[in-house]
């Protein structure tokens, strides 16, 4: 779809306007314009786009300005809007079917990273990424671990197929296994020997769902709601992965503020694991439970 410069111009003016009345960002109106529209950010801030003929829009400006109300009016995330979202240095796709993809999410990366540069024998084999969504940690770990085989399960088919198009958008198919089921089901052959597993669980306790920003309300459901205290999957993990990590394989997952002390104690009381880390995210947050699959 062509639209003039001076027709976006006039667009992005109005809703600029539009997103300081309903208390919205106006940096995400250019960044929708980046994103939808190609144009850099020298060319919004000189406004020199609207000088040009015809700009390639990627749906017609209409359409744009309706998912623009709905995202002043129903705060549905520009994300959604532009089905895209940036994580670490890749740029995935994103839909209502997953969550949009958190930057303290990354850090799971880079404590996967920290943990195989403390024992080589982490680097290579199968690593798994239990509720993959959009794909993104599978992503990360394929490309932090060149010699690892990625396993990404969802229970979701919608998700399962976003993750397998970001996977295959990125050049990753032959690194990134995916499979449809709940957590560790799908992966029974891999039992014993799995190096590393990596989750980003649900982990909001039912009752705090309906007080989530307005935006949470259009992410799936399935990947926000951790039961009663929050950890049910949480405990589900802790319990029944020790029969698919190998002896010194790593458990590691992200879990909500206030969890840590439950989630190692929970640890703890397994007895399967050891070397138990709580750590935090950049905002100093206990965000992240790792532990070992004790040697036998």
């Amino acid at each position: 779809m062509w639209v003039s410069g001076l027709e976006l111009w006039q667009w992005r003016n109005i809703a600029q306007k539009a997103a300081i009345a309903a208390k919205v960002s106006i940096a995400e109106v250019d960044w929708l314009l980046q994103e939808l529209a190609g144009l850099d950010r020298l060319a919004l801030r000189l406004e020199s786009f609207k000088h040009l003929a015809k700009i390639e829009l990627q749906l017609p400006l209409k359409e744009l300005e309706l998912l623009w109300q709905q995202r002043l009016n129903q705060r549905l995330p520009v994300q959604y809007i532009a089905a895209v979202a940036h994580w670490r240095h890749f740029k995935v796709a994103v839909s209502p079917a997953v969550l949009i993809p958190r930057p303290e999410t990354e850090y799971l990366i880079d404590l996967a990273v920290a943990a195989k540069n403390s024992d080589r024998n982490l680097e290579q084999g199968h690593w798994a990424d239990l509720g993959t969504g959009s794909g993104v940690i599978a992503l990360g770990l394929a490309d932090a671990l060149p010699r690892g085989m990625i396993h990404a399960v969802d229970y979701s088919l919608e998700a399962s197929a976003i993750a397998q198009i970001n996977a295959q958008k990125l050049g990753f198919t032959d690194r990134i296994k995916f499979y449809q089921g709940s957590w560790w089901e799908p992966l029974a052959s891999l039992k014993g020997q799995v190096s590393g597993m990596v989750a980003n669980p649900p982990y909001i306790p039912s009752s705090l769902v309906p007080q989530l920003q307005p935006e949470v309300a259009h992410e799936p459901l399935l990947a926000l709601d951790g039961g009663l205290d929050g950890l049910d999957c949480i405990r589900h993990l802790i319990e029944t992965s020790p029969t698919y990590l190998r002896p010194g394989g790593i458990w590691l997952i992200e879990m909500m503020a206030g969890q840590a002390q439950t989630v190692t104690q929970l640890l703890q009381n397994q007895g399967n694991y050891c070397n138990i880390q709580i750590h935090t995210d950049l905002a100093g947050i206990e965000r992240f439970a790792l532990a070992y699959r004790c040697q036998a």
